[in-house]
């Protein structure tokens, strides 16, 4: 099929690519962080549903160079192919606050079904729609203990609420995460207001520290993103990356591929 190439921009764009996305080849996600003393929907301890998520084995963190309103995203027919994707297990689509970026954190059953999802199936997508794009690929084993004592679904706990924003992070350092401080970290993150849940990451390669966290609404998102997390940045002496993403314009399309933030 010979690609339509037209000077409206993505967001026109994107209607027009689904038969191509429809037959791209099969081969086509908060970090030490902190406030203080202040209230927060997150329990202290997470209530366990009967299964405990064992089979994820890595996330991956994906976001498109483009400016789409969620609605024109053609995330139903993305859900076909992303859901036959090897290794695959759920994804939470993201859309950029303020700049309606695309992406979004995906769960997957072996490190090497993520990194063949980020150099084959991802790219392929990212072509075809004419942008650059971001991947990040996490070992989901080593953050296990420390995701579930911050309430994170992926793991199993039991999700307090829908969430409202997320807020993806990481830190430019590289820690062996059985070296990172999330033990003193997470009870001072438990009093992040609007918190709902903390999804630590780590980084494949290159121990770099981060996380995604659910909040209640984009405000305390925001609050969190732009004041206090750059101060944890600075005591690290380390610089850093925040994305603010609207989790209402995701719900529907999350759910479409099973994302566990919603019960």
């Amino acid at each position: 099929m010979k690609e339509e190439r037209s000077p409206a921009g993505l967001a026109g764009r994107v209607l027009r690519r689904r038969e191509v996305l429809g037959t791209l080849a099969a081969g086509i996600a908060a970090a030490i962080s902190g406030s203080e003393g202040r209230a927060s929907p997150l329990a202290q301890n997470a209530t366990m549903k009967g299964k405990t998520h064992m089979d994820t084995k890595a996330f991956v963190y994906t976001e498109l160079q483009a400016s789409v309103p969620f609605g024109d995203v053609p995330w139903k027919e993305l859900n076909n192919q992303i859901a036959g994707e090897p290794g695959f297990l759920n994804k939470t689509w993201f859309s950029g606050v303020g700049n309606n970026s695309v992406g979004g954190l995906y769960s997957f059953d072996g490190i090497e079904a993520a990194q063949h999802y980020c150099t084959v199936f991802f790219p392929a997508v990212a072509k075809s729609f004419g942008v650059a794009q971001t991947t990040r690929v996490f070992d989901a084993a080593l953050v296990r203990d420390a995701s579930l004592d911050m309430g994170s679904p992926y793991f199993g706990a039991e999700p307090a609420q829908a969430p409202g924003a997320f807020v993806y992070t990481e830190v430019q350092v590289n820690v062996p995460f059985e070296k990172a401080p999330w033990r003193d970290r997470n009870p001072v993150l438990k009093q992040q207001k609007g918190l709902i849940s903390k999804l630590w990451l780590s980084g494949l390669h290159t121990g770099t520290l981060g996380g995604v966290d659910a909040f209640d609404s984009i405000e305390n998102a925001l609050a969190f993103a732009i004041d206090d997390f750059p101060k944890t940045a600075a005591k690290l002496n380390a610089a850093f990356t925040t994305r603010v993403f609207d989790a209402r314009v995701t719900e529907q399309a999350s759910r479409g591929l099973k994302s566990p933030y919603y019960a």
